[in-house]
């Protein structure tokens, strides 16, 4: 009988430790297993979706983990690099001859503003999404839904929520949408005009109420719910476990994705800080981070050296409601140009990028080594997060 000699520990089975999971296979010596606090695969980029009742946003780990991966539900507490264990929640530990970190990003609802993390709830998880819904479907359509956060994931919300007819403002805390070009903000405005969206840009939100939300200025608006997308934040497992991480809490690597104190964790995905220069949280930027987390260990169970971290962007696209959408062009250092297209194209555009992300996760399953990705991009020094879906 075969032995596998190498065991790997993905932590996080969102789009870049599933993908990373099913790369790993390309060696037959490879054990494999991936912790994930949920039994099903979370499609993040359709929270949105799950949250105004116009869509579904999971699916089953089996049609998505190639043979042989050992999926455990269990949350991660601690890396312990000495050791070289991965303690869970459970009391479990998986021993470790390599790990991928890969916990991706959460919802970021700031402490300083008075009732929003006891009031507010995001849009960033699963757990939080069905409160969300729950929430919506107990509330009058009339009553008044605040959306704060003007970047692409409160643009997709307030969309597919005025969509259904309910009275959204959207807040935003510099201009609408800062990511893409001006003409395709103008015309991510024009559609929210369209399905009456209050869009109040450079408002600053002091309070949040059960029942308003107070702004910097005095003004006081009606709230009947309030959704937080105003950015993500990160776990805190690498800090907790003594290693390394940005002012974020992401883990801080070289350009070959390992961490900075031990070149046995590997990163990946919302929760790596290359050179102290993270890309833009995305699902886009997920897979090809997946993948060069997955080169990397191979390569050092190879004995050769990895890969440096060579990611392009193409641009974003963002969904506004189910019939329509905006797909923005970037340069390959992720910066907007003044070319997009809307409208129907747009949505079917955002619609095919969903089930991409799903798709090539299965493509990696049966084909492990499959995944390709465009390079040649740059990152600027000061990368910053983005509320982005996509």
């Amino acid at each position: 009988m075969h032995r596998t000699s190498h065991r790997v520990v993905v932590i996080g089975g969102g789009y870049a430790g599933t993908l990373a999971a099913n790369r790993l296979r390309m060696r037959a010596d490879v054990d494999v297993a991936v912790v994930n606090p949920r039994p099903t695969f979370v499609e993040r980029i359709r929270l949105h979706q799950f949250v105004a009742g116009t869509g579904e946003a999971t699916v089953d780990y089996g049609t998505l983990l190639g043979e042989g991966i050992e999926l455990v539900v269990d949350t991660a507490t601690r890396i312990d690099t000495a050791a070289r264990t991965v303690r869970l929640a459970s009391g479990r530990a998986l021993d470790y001859d390599h790990v991928i970190y890969a916990v991706g990003s959460t919802g970021a609802i700031p402490s300083t503003v008075p009732g929003a993390a006891d009031v507010a709830l995001h849009i960033a998880e699963y757990e939080s999404a069905q409160r969300l819904r729950t929430r919506l479907e107990a509330l009058p359509l009339a009553a008044p839904v605040t959306v704060v956060g003007g970047g692409l994931t409160g643009v997709e919300t307030a969309a597919e929520l005025a969509e259904r007819r309910r009275s959204v403002t959207l807040v935003c805390g510099r201009e609408l949408a800062p990511s893409l070009s001006g003409p395709a903000r103008r015309s991510v405005a024009r559609w929210l005009s369209r399905h009456g969206v209050t869009v109040l840009e450079a408002a600053v939100v002091s309070e949040v109420r059960p029942d308003a939300v107070v702004f910097a200025d005095g003004t006081v608006r009606a709230s009947g719910l309030t959704v937080w997308a105003g950015g993500f934040g990160v776990p805190a497992l690498a800090a907790a476990s003594g290693l390394r991480t940005d002012a974020l809490g992401r883990l801080l690597t070289d350009e070959t994705l390992t961490s900075v104190d031990d070149d046995r964790v590997v990163a990946a995905g919302d929760a790596a800080a290359p050179s102290g220069q993270p890309l833009r949280m995305s699902c886009y930027a997920a897979g090809p981070l997946g993948a060069q987390a997955a080169n990397t260990v191979l390569s050092r169970i190879a004995g050769t050296d990895p890969a440096t971290l060579d990611v392009a962007f193409t641009g974003s696209c963002v969904s506004l409601g189910r019939r329509a959408g905006l797909r923005q062009f970037a340069r390959k250092d992720d910066s907007a140009v003044n070319v997009y297209f809307d409208g129907r194209l747009g949505a079917a555009y955002k619609e095919l990028t969903c089930t991409w992300a799903v798709s090539k996760i299965r493509r990696e399953a049966r084909r492990p080594g499959s995944m390709v990705w465009i390079k040649g991009g740059a990152r600027p020094a000061s990368a910053a997060p983005v509320a982005a879906s996509s």
